[in-house]
């Protein structure tokens, strides 16, 4: 049996990482992760690690899926077959070579050739132990011969600047007769020949360098020119055409959603962007343009995302929810399964609660779940699985303890429920009264099946999820966790047999603890604050809210005249008060800096430090906070929300340095005082509200690829519509899927969709050809070996083609 893990990489750069799943050998994982991915890359990889009884891991296997072949998987549930690990294969990044072939003529009148190899820079080599020392070797090989040549070796980077240059000779005149060398060779020889870079780190581990990767390149394509410049992606070594021995190492089941999306400025977008914003005005709301996106995708989460991100951004998410669940309420036939289904309703109001109560679970659940995490007592109440030493009767009073003050602190929370949650949960209210007068309890259960089932109870099962801990809990508070989100479930439900909803007969026989008629009456009088028209006092007490915190490097700010400034690792944490660090979780804080302070939070040159992931927070009289981050995803989330929080600041700083001042002098500018103004610009701003920071544009965009991508279904739906105007009799079994309640109303609408989408790809088609024609393939941003482009030249010759 194994202890296993899986990593998500972007190439060799981890930035995501499963619990651990104990003692089986087909382990579910059941994670969910989201990134915008702030930088190129060529594979998204998986990798599958066992760890030991002594806590050391070893690889099992990896899934490496080219950027290029993402699309295949899109949303779909695929099984990937393991392949090996080994140092050989796992190369990413890319150099950048100048190759000159020159044909020399000799006293003697002979011709003869010479190559000279200028390696210029590598860019995005893998750090290997923590570290990146590389250096090059270049060689000359062919049939008969091999000369190799070295680069100096570049401390503490993984973007190296090298530009050095080696020569060679090709061909050399007949008189040269030095032993270990040949006489002329003929063309055939030549064209055998290769010039291949290796790139290393080098290591002070006695088992020698870490190959990084390589390119070889045959002489034969010099021959039609004297000089070539270019960027190449390294590529895994060659290993003979060996394959390796196909052991059955498993395999790993992935659902990959990857969206590329190139946004217009926001005029492109007026047309369909009006056509949705107008759906909740729509009579009925079925012929609205949102509710068809819903019936054309594959999956409702597809189109709630976009959706729910749109209308919250221009304010128009309540009047939309109202309209489509007052919409399938009306629908539905028995109150007992009211939003139980996977609907669009029921979608959006997730993504929404999600997006705009992520700071009420903060304030509510954080603390105590915190305490569960680092306490560590024992709440297993299964009889079956109780450790040697544990007591049944304690344990269950452990576990009804960490019950009663979670239920106690969500049925308080009522007045911290953040508005538009309250606005949609009201609406959700009067439409089930309103469908079921003789029912009483389902102006409750509308809005349990959300607050609790969708949204407590959830948190509570998986922490980390929701940014309530920065990590996975470990086996035993997971448990812990998971019992307590099923009896918070179940109060929350207010079904009438309770004991019945548990499968287990200990967790039946443990709920006899909260058979009482004061903890409905709580759940019924939160419900109500929390779903009653004008129940909010604004008059608030603002409390800190953690937003961020997690364990960080940083350099050293120079606050003691005397002592070096040195890099240590440090927790971090972030509230919507100050930003603080400490040396250990719990810890007094060592420094704090008031929100207010923080000028501007930028990224940091490489350069500065040698040091990846890496930014900087300014503060007033020229100070400044180095910190490296453990990812590039990582570094761009706490950079995100550290503006965010500080964007409203007055003394916000509209320039800054991008690299350190070192050695006397800002290694950007050159300029020697240390108060010299910013010599760059500050990245744009975002917007205060840190729960809603949303490009409308980008969410139109997303949503104008999901009604492209659907087309066939699109002109299904208009076939649908016609036919349904026409015909009155039974409808067709093709037609039968979509909700079209007025066929006329439901075409006008799609033919709307329809013309908005067709502008908008012919912008893109343009935007393509442009970008077509400017793009050169060898480029810093195209290497030679980016297949992805390579396929994209295929398909603009294709169309190209086609047009002819």
């Amino acid at each position: 049996m194994r202890d296993c893990y899986c990593t998500v990489n972007l190439d060799q750069e981890e930035v995501f990482r499963t619990k651990i799943v104990e003692k089986s050998l087909c382990p579910f994982y059941g994670e969910d992760f989201y990134c915008e991915i702030p930088r190129t890359f060529r594979h998204l990889s998986f990798y599958i690690f066992d760890r030991d009884v002594f806590r050391r891991d070893s690889i099992i296997g990896k899934v490496a899926i080219q950027k290029e072949d993402l699309q295949k998987y899109h949303n779909r549930d695929t099984w990937f077959q393991l392949q090996h690990v080994d140092a050989d294969s796992e190369v990413q990044g890319k150099v950048h070579l100048e190759l000159r072939l020159s044909e020399v003529i000799t006293d003697t009148g002979v011709v003869c050739h010479k190559l000279a190899t200028r390696v210029l820079e590598c860019q995005g080599l893998p750090i290997v132990n923590g570290q990146c020392d590389p250096y090059a070797t270049v060689t000359l090989a062919g049939p008969s011969r091999s000369e190799a040549k070295k680069t100096k070796v570049k401390k503490k980077t993984n973007n190296p600047h090298f530009d050095e240059v080696f020569y060679f000779e090709v061909t050399r005149p007949s008189s040269y007769n030095k032993k270990s060398h040949f006489d002329i060779e003929d063309v055939d020889e030549v064209d055998k020949m290769e010039i291949r870079v290796d790139l290393w780190n080098a290591s002070n581990l006695k088992f020698g360098d870490e190959f990084l990767g390589e390119l070889r390149l045959p002489l034969k394509f010099l021959r039609q020119s004297s000089s070539y410049e270019a960027w190449y992606f390294l590529q895994p070594r060659d290993n003979g055409n060996k394959s390796l021995k196909p052991d059955d190492l498993g395999s790993l089941r992935l659902n990959v959603v990857y969206t590329e999306d190139h946004v217009f400025s926001s005029d492109y977008y007026s047309p369909l962007r009006d056509v949705l914003l107008k759906s909740a005005d729509v009579e009925p709301v079925s012929a609205s343009a949102a509710h068809i996106l819903g019936e054309v995708c594959r999956e409702k989460q597809e189109a709630a995302i976009p959706l729910v991100r749109l209308f919250l951004h221009y304010g128009r998410i309540v009047p939309f929810i109202s309209a489509i669940a007052n919409a399938e309420v009306k629908r539905t036939q028995d109150p007992n399964t009211i939003f139980r289904g996977n609907s669009l309703t029921s979608k959006c109001i997730d993504e929404t609660m999600k997006l705009a109560g992520m700071h009420y679970l903060q304030v509510t659940l954080k603390p105590i779940i915190d305490e569960i995490c680092q306490v560590h007592k024992p709440c297993e109440i299964d009889p079956v699985k109780l450790k040697d030493g544990e007591n049944l009767e304690n344990n269950r009073e452990n576990l009804r303890q960490y019950v009663d003050r979670i239920f106690t602190v969500i049925t308080k929370s009522g007045v911290s429920c953040p508005t538009v949650m309250c606005d949609i949960f009201f609406s959700l209210r009067e439409s089930a009264a309103k469908r079921f007068q003789g029912d009483l309890d389902v102006r409750y259960t509308a809005v349990s099946s959300f607050i609790f089932l969708r949204f407590f109870a959830p948190a509570i099962l998986s922490p980390n999820l929701f940014q309530l801990t920065p990590h996975h809990p470990d086996p035993q508070t997971s448990r812990t966790l998971t019992l307590i989100s099923k009896t918070i479930q179940t109060l929350g439900s207010l079904s009438k047999s309770k004991s019945a909803n548990f499968k287990e007969s200990y967790m039946a026989t443990f709920y006899d603890y909260f058979n009482e008629q004061k903890y409905a009456d709580a759940v019924k009088n939160f419900l109500d604050l929390i779903s009653s028209s004008g129940r909010r006092d604004h008059k608030s007490i603002e409390q800190p809210i953690l937003l961020k915190e997690g364990f960080m490097i940083k350099r050293a700010q120079g606050r003691k005249r005397f002592g070096m400034k040195n890099f240590k690792k440090r927790w971090f944490r972030l509230t919507n008060h100050e930003f603080t660090y400490q040396k250990s979780k719990g810890d007094h804080p060592l420094c704090s800096i008031p929100i207010e302070n923080i000028l501007a939070v930028e990224r940091l040159e490489e350069e500065s430090f040698k040091m990846k992931n890496m930014f900087q927070v300014i503060q007033p009289e020229r100070r400044v906070l180095y910190i490296q981050a453990n990812n590039c995803v990582e570094a761009k989330d706490w950079i995100d929300i550290l503006t965010k929080v500080s964007q409203c600041n007055k003394k916000r700083l509209t320039v800054y340095h991008p690299s350190a001042y070192l050695n006397g002098h800002w290694l950007c500018c050159k300029a020697t005082a240390d108060n010299t103004p910013g010599c760059t610009p500050c990245t744009g701003g975002l917007p205060a509200n840190i729960q809603l920071d949303i490009d409308g544009d980008r969410e139109t965009e997303r949503i104008y690829s999901l009604f492209n991508l659907y087309m066939p279904k699109l002109e299904k739906m208009q076939e649908a519509c016609g036919s349904k105007s026409v015909y009155d009799g039974p409808e067709e079994e093709e037609y039968s899927t979509f909700i079209i309640d007025d066929p006329k109303e439901t075409y006008k609408t799609l033919k709307l969709i329809i013309e908005g989408v067709g502008t908008l790809e012919q912008e893109h088609a343009q935007y393509k050809r442009d970008k077509f024609k400017k793009t050169k393939y060898g480029s810093q941003e195209h290497p030679i070996g980016d297949k992805s482009f390579q396929t994209y030249i295929r398909q603009q010759s294709e169309i190209s083609a086609h047009s002819i």
